[in-house]
């Protein structure tokens, strides 16, 4: 199973459009439909936060099952990161007094509880409080875009 982080849904619905890349978006709906590519509610909230008028936002929007709410044990899984007080980052002050949606950790948290890859464009950078340096830490494989491409036999 992958689980997708906003940004790299936001490269597949912004850069491979459905008009030119049709076989993409066949491979792509099939693995949905099989349960094998899926997202969290809280990507979902971030991409109608962020993302006003554009492919990405129309396409959550048909594609609401794609983001589901997280289950008990994810929600359990939030708390274990939180619990790294480096961790603690992945939330800016900002965020928190804004009321902004903060995806990051249940994406981790499902692709841990699922036995998933992430999937996002993020890269490891030492000490930083992101995906790949958490997914690290907690053992969770990770992936970006290509990478997914690539584990999935994807040649176009």
């Amino acid at each position: 199973m992958y689980v997708f982080d906003n940004n790299s849904l936001r490269v597949l619905c912004e850069s491979y459009y459905p008009a030119r890349f049709p076989s993409l978006w066949e491979k792509f709906n099939t693995l949905i439909s099989d349960g094998r590519a899926t997202s969290v509610r809280e990507v979902l909230r971030e991409i109608e936060k962020w993302s006003p008028g554009r492919r990405l936002v129309q396409w959550a929007k048909d594609h609401k099952e794609f983001f589901p709410p997280p289950s008990p044990e994810e929600l359990e899984f939030v708390g274990q990161i939180f619990a790294v007080k480096h961790f603690q980052g992945l939330i800016r002050k900002k965020k928190i007094l804004e009321g902004q949606p903060v995806a990051d950790p249940f994406v981790m948290a499902r692709a841990r509880i699922r036995r998933g890859v992430v999937v996002t464009q993020e890269q490891l950078k030492e000490n930083a409080p992101q995906i790949p340096n958490v997914c690290h830490h907690f053992g969770i494989d990770y992936v970006d875009l290509e990478g997914f491409m690539e584990r999935e036999g994807w040649e176009f």
